[in-house]
């Protein structure tokens, strides 16, 4: 028979209920940005669009036009610039309701989401066109790019290490850790080979982004599904 008094058993709903919400807001960022970015390359379709070759950026510009030597046409630019700026906003509100962060710890969470939100917000506000940009003039789109996959990958990163504050299991925070580790790397090869023609450039800016875009999913369903027993 349980004993627990009402008012006992009620915050623990609440916290619960706090949990989820923040686990499901998760889990629509990275949705919103593979939603947002399979429409806009289902719409490309002359030539038909390229996961492995075409950049990502590419799908925000609505051209025609060209830019490090690639051919740009997105007739729904406007879905993938959209996505961009809703997926950085709701991972920054995710990450800022999560419970069981205090002090330095949610610091070291709201950091990254903030630099992630403002990536997210210049690459929608900010299209790529490929083009040098004039003679002192700030490349927003670039510097969003940067922000994003960084603060992105390394917000995955810390969720993963302080996955026992936050609900995530064990299994989970390792395999997040892992997930911004390669997509790290994967930027430092993205950088090295960008504007060089590469066949798979594509593919390479994608394994860069989509630990971004993974890693917050699985943190949502983990803690989604987290139990919480009650005496």
């Amino acid at each position: 028979m349980n004993d627990a008094k009402p008012e006992t058993l009620a915050p623990v709903g609440h916290r619960m209920m706090q949990r989820r919400a923040a686990g499901a807001v998760l889990i629509a960022g990275g949705l919103i940005f593979f939603l947002a970015e399979f429409i806009a390359a289902a719409a490309w379709t002359n030539p038909p669009y390229s996961y492995t070759y075409d950049y990502i950026s590419n799908l925000g510009v609505h051209g025609p036009s060209e830019g490090f030597g690639q051919f740009m046409y997105s007739p729904l630019a406007w879905v993938m610039n959209t996505g961009f700026f809703l997926f950085g906003i709701t991972l920054f509100i995710g990450a800022a309701i999560l419970k069981g962060l205090q002090g330095r710890r949610r610091w070291a969470v709201l950091i990254p989401a903030f630099l992630l939100a403002v990536g997210g917000v210049l690459l929608g506000f900010f299209p790529g066109s490929g083009e040098a940009p004039d003679s002192g003039a700030v490349d927003f789109h670039s510097l969003g790019a940067l922000a994003g996959i960084v603060g992105g990958n390394v917000l995955v990163i810390i969720l993963g290490r302080l996955h026992r504050y936050i609900g995530i299991t064990q299994k989970t925070g390792k395999a997040m850790v892992v997930l911004g580790v390669i997509g790290l790397i994967s930027l430092v090869g993205f950088l090295s080979v960008a504007g060089s023609g590469a066949n798979l450039i594509g593919l390479v800016e994608r394994w860069a982004v989509y630990p971004v875009l993974i890693g917050p999913i699985c943190a949502g369903v983990s803690i989604w599904n987290r139990r919480t027993r009650t005496r």
